[in-house]
């Protein structure tokens, strides 16, 4: 783990919303983060190679011992161990899983149908409707609606109109995110000798590592000639990402078939520094930048589709920086940690 990626923010943004309430959080053991607060404690554990294994000896460990058990990126496999750790069924308001995302199949959701049999008490939390119903149609008693907590590494402007500074694509460089048609975009930009300035991020994901296509994007990236463009490839402090976003036009070209009802960090982050969004359309960004009317959607992510989009938020960028500005506001209230951390302290645990 590092600070790359929404697993950080979001420990970071429960942390400080806990007041004085002991958190244990359990940690990759070459895990490069710190968490704030003299009530977090944190213990380096988990090896890459061996964590499922790892996971099952814990989870047996902990399902014992007092106190709740909270796992923030839970996944179909955390259900099976943790069915197979526990020696009965385990207590309401002992466990409880946040899915941030489902890729369903016929064969997965077997699975949960058998466990929601076995373990009934489970509390099953996801930041969207379409999560939450296929663990409701499964047969869990217990899913819940609670909103995706909002990064602390950026605080709302309170400055409510900046200046157009450039482009950003925010965040690590990864297929599913775009990267492929962000490198073309710039190829683009360099070959029609536009001079707009784009802060480009191309870091590793939070294990620190590119697949094999995503390396390859970024070695054709740093051969393009472009001058305008500033490359960050490695993980950046709070205020040195923070400070990306002021005046910027964030491209969010996701894969649609990935994150079309998948709640992106990157996204909340953008429209909190009031900065409006490129992305493609069926995305759950693209959702939210047309409930705000916060930037322009495109059906598909060719950089002569994108360029137009960004022209066109260039033309009126006080207007749609101030729409940005406005949905981060109400953002900030709807998606606050402190929606999450009420519902893990209601129950006795």
């Amino acid at each position: 783990m590092s600070e790359t990626g929404h697993c950080y923010s979001f420990l970071t943004s429960l942390c400080k919303v806990s007041k004085e309430l002991p958190l244990c959080l359990w940690v990759n053991r070459n895990a490069d983060v710190a968490f704030t607060g003299e009530n977090v404690q944190v213990k380096r554990h988990f090896h890459s190679k061996i964590r499922r294994l790892q996971c099952f000896g814990l989870y047996k460990k902990l399902l014992e011992a007092p106190g709740k058990l909270f796992i923030s990126t839970a996944g179909i496999t955390d259900l099976i161990l943790l069915n197979l750790a526990s020696r009965g069924k385990i207590a309401r308001g002992k466990v409880y899983l946040y899915f941030h995302w489902l890729n369903i199949s016929d064969k997965k959701l077997a699975y949960l149908r058998k466990i929601a049999r076995k373990q009934p008490n489970l509390m099953i939390l996801a930041p969207t409707s379409t999560v939450i119903n296929t663990f409701q149609e499964a047969g869990f008693e217990n899913a819940r609606l609670v909103p995706y907590p909002i990064s602390e590494q950026i605080q709302h402007s309170k400055v409510e109109h900046n200046d157009f500074t450039g482009l950003l694509y925010a965040g690590a460089a990864r297929q599913d995110k775009g990267i492929s048609a962000v490198v073309d975009l710039v190829e683009y930009m360099c070959k029609l000798g536009l001079q707009i300035s784009f802060r480009l991020q191309n870091s590793p994901d939070h294990r620190g590592k590119y697949d094999a296509v995503t390396k390859a994007e970024i070695q054709r990236l740093e051969k393009i000639p472009y001058p305008y463009l500033q490359l960050f490839p490695e993980t950046l402090m709070p205020d040195e990402y923070a400070s990306l976003f002021v005046g910027a036009i964030c491209i969010q070209l996701y894969d649609a078939s990935v994150f079309s009802d998948r709640i992106s960090g990157v996204t909340l982050d953008a429209l909190s520094a009031g900065s409006p969004i490129v992305t493609t359309a069926g995305t759950w960004t693209a959702r939210m930048v047309q409930r705000f009317n916060a930037g322009v959607i495109i059906d598909s992510p060719e950089p002569e589709k994108t360029l137009s989009a960004i022209q066109e938020i260039i033309a009126e960028y006080t207007l749609y920086n101030k729409n940005a500005y406005k949905a981060g506001l109400i953002l900030q209230q709807e998606n606050s940690a402190k929606f999450l951390f009420n519902t893990l302290v209601e129950q006795p645990g």
